[in-house]
């Protein structure tokens, strides 16, 4: 289908772009992933378009005080291949690499990808086990959110009216912990059924911390701080990811049902977990 019609500014600098995101209904334009095909559906049709991508020094990657610091321009493929991504915070790059395809990859950004807060994301769930901070930014001042309070729900996140993320603040991971991202791929879009991602420190043999993020079990991404807590109370695995969800609702589709995701975060979770415990040291 064809959008309905709309004004296209393409700014120069980030105040012109948030100058003109003071008025009227607007939609932010990155990569298009995301915005493109909900406008060709129509299930998107503002007024005006602002596309930032020409705006300089918002995809940059820099490390500063132990925080990895991501523009939100920045791309699936740049996040999962800059080498200090990769170094200091290794289960953002391993997300980003499932995420669709090469072509989606060069062209999306990660910014663009909080802000839809697509339920199915990847990049969610390991933003919250990370325990990341968002920048957001308007003409009238900036704050900075947590990931847990930042999505919200589906496609509702901590964004208001004018205001744009800017970039993301990861802290580095320890060298000792264990990640991974396991995730169970919709044949068709590449999004995730459930997505689970797991980070573990040991001590002595044991889990000192956990952190479990989970993405498209329910209607927005959450960190499931039961299951964490039983792991750091010595409680089995299976016990553990047992939990994973207890107190989400579901999501349920012509695909999964809302006992069928459940089951499989719940089994990715453990899968995530091992592998982690796998790799720390």
């Amino acid at each position: 289908m064809i959008p309905q019609p709309f004004d296209y500014a393409a700014p120069q600098t980030l105040h012109q772009a948030l100058a003109l995101l003071e008025s009227g209904e607007h939609k932010v334009l990155a990569g298009g992933m995301s915005l493109i095909p909900m406008m060709k559906l129509r299930l998107a049709a503002p007024d005006k378009v602002v596309d930032i991508s020409r705006v300089p020094d918002l995809n940059q990657v820099t490390e500063t005080g132990g925080v990895v610091r991501i523009g939100a321009l920045a791309t699936h493929h740049r996040i999962e291949t800059t080498p200090v991504i990769r170094a200091r915070c290794p289960l953002l790059a391993e997300t980003a690499g499932q995420i669709g395809d090469m072509q989606v990859r060069n062209m999306g950004t990660i910014g663009g990808s909080i802000a839809h807060a697509d339920p199915a994301a990847d990049y969610p769930a390991a933003l919250l086990a990370l325990e990341a901070r968002i920048r957001i930014v308007s003409a009238h001042g900036e704050r900075t959110v947590e990931a847990a309070d930042f999505f919200l729900d589906a496609f509702t996140t901590a964004l208001q009216p004018g205001e744009i993320v800017l970039e993301l603040h990861v802290p580095v991971e320890d060298p000792g912990e264990g990640y991974r991202y396991a995730k169970v791929a919709h044949p068709a879009s590449g999004f995730a059924v459930v997505g689970v991602a797991a980070r573990i420190r040991k001590n002595d043999g044991r889990i000192a911390m956990a952190r479990i993020g989970v993405t498209g079990l329910g209607s927005r991404a959450f960190r499931d701080r039961k299951a964490e807590q039983l792991l750091e109370s010595g409680a089995a695995i299976a016990e553990a990811t047992a939990a994973i969800g207890g107190d989400e609702p579901a999501n349920a589709d012509l695909y999964a049902s809302a006992e069928y995701r459940r089951h499989l975060a719940r089994v990715h979770a453990a899968r995530a977990v091992e592998a982690a415990l796998q790799r720390a040291s």
